[in-house]
Formats: structure tokens, sequence, C-alpha cells
């Protein structure tokens, strides 16, 4: 299963900002067996969005895209997605319900917020998704993320990604298994070895260098348990390992 991640928002790009949500879901898609296959930026534009999310929905087994989903006027990512699919957004009379309740209950439990600042919530754009696709609601997220034909979109605040990603998490699989060797040696000490074993094996062996105290990993990738187990442990036979 190939998968592709796009993660939204002018502050990315600026690095005001860092791209946490990218890397976890990486290591969420990867632990299912999945391939995240390719990780893109792009800025708060509908037509940018738009076209990456209908290039990736016809390259790629899945296509999750975080941030931008809220209520306020740079959050424009279901208008993009709803775009890609050309359809047009509608509000679910049962989300729209379900977020205003919600939105008195905050009301309640927040008296003092409510009377110091003017609230203006657009319970439409919280609760607005493509036609056709089925909206994602959590506890932890005031806004509706959603899933069209394959594209799952969901928030960028990490707490709330995370949240809403484990209402999904069963729809991503795949035969990919890994296994990771630390060593103290440099890479330059592994270039043999590590061609060996990609030729003998046919499997991906990569390799990153030690990083302030942790040690250097070799990762072994493929589709086959048996084989990257082979593969690593004719490894470990041949390179320093911690």
């Amino acid at each position: 299963m190939e998968v592709a991640l796009l993660t939204v928002g002018d502050e990315l790009l600026a690095g005001d900002t860092e791209n946490t949500n990218a890397s976890w879901l990486g290591r969420q898609l990867t632990a299912a067996g999945a391939t995240v296959t390719r990780v893109l930026t792009v800025p708060d534009e509908e037509a940018v969005i738009a076209d990456a999310v209908a290039r990736y929905h016809d390259a790629f087994d899945a296509v999750i895209v975080t941030g931008g989903i809220g209520g306020t006027p740079d959050d424009i990512t279901k208008a993009a997605v709803a775009r890609a699919f050309d359809r047009d957004l509608v509000v679910p009379d049962d989300v729209r319900a379900h977020l205003e309740a919600k939105a008195e209950q905050f009301a309640e439990d927040n008296p003092e917020m409510v009377d110091r600042y003017d609230m203006d919530l657009d319970l439409d754009a919280w609760a607005s998704v493509p036609e056709g696709g089925q909206a994602l609601l959590t506890d932890e997220s005031f806004a509706a993320g959603c899933v069209i034909d394959r594209v799952y979109v969901l928030p960028g605040i990490p707490e709330e990604l995370k949240a809403m990603y484990e209402t999904i998490a069963d729809e991503f699989d795949g035969d990919r298994t890994t296994e990771t060797i630390h060593t103290p040696a440099p890479e330059g000490a592994l270039v043999t070895h590590i061609t060996a074993a990609r030729e003998q094996f046919a499997v991906a062996v990569g390799s990153y260098p030690r990083k302030d105290d942790a040690p250097g990993r070799v990762k072994i990738t493929g589709d086959d348990p048996a084989t990257v187990a082979d593969a690593a442990a004719w490894l470990r036979e041949r390179i320093e390992t911690e």
C-alpha cells in the first residue's frame, strides 16, 4: 500500500511551525506495513492543494492531507479537496448538530472566555465536507475531518491529528516490514556490506549516520519478513553493533 502525505500550511513552509505531523504519520504508516512514497508541503492556496490532491489521488493507493480544516479564512483545505474531485462542499445536518452541541458545551464549560472574547464561530465551515465524503469526528477536534475516495483529510494540530488518525488507522496496512540495526561504525565502513546485502537478499537497505549521542542505524526493508530477518542477521555478523 503506497501512501502520499500532503501537509498544508504557510507556517510550515516559513519554518514557523515544525512539521512533526509528517514524521509521526510516517512512523505509524510504516509500522502498519504501508509505504510512504511521497511527502509534500504546500501553502494555503486552494488551487495548489487541489492540484496536488488530484495528482496524488491518481498515483497512489491513499492520500493523507493534514492542516487547514478549521473555521478561519485561511482554512481552505476541505474546499480544495472538493475542488480536486469537482464536487461542492456540503454541510451534513447531523455533523452540524454534533458540532453545535459541542460548541454549546464549550461555552457552558468556559463562561469567562466566552464573556471576555467575541467568539465568531463558523459552524458551517467546521462541519463542511466534500459532497459524498464521510465526516470524521473526534472529541479532540471541533472541525470535522473527512474521507473521500481514499483521500483522508485530518487536522493540523498534532493532538487532534493523532486522535482522528486512530479512527482510520485500520484502513492502512501492507506487506512491508523493517528491521533496524544500531551501529557505532561510520557510514564509510558500511558501504561494502550494505551493497552486498541489497544484492544477495533483494531488500532495501539504508544507512543513517549517528546523531548527537544516538548511534548510527542500518534499516532493512522488504515485503517478506523472513528475508528481512535473514538480511539483518547476515549484516549483524559483518558490522559492529550496539
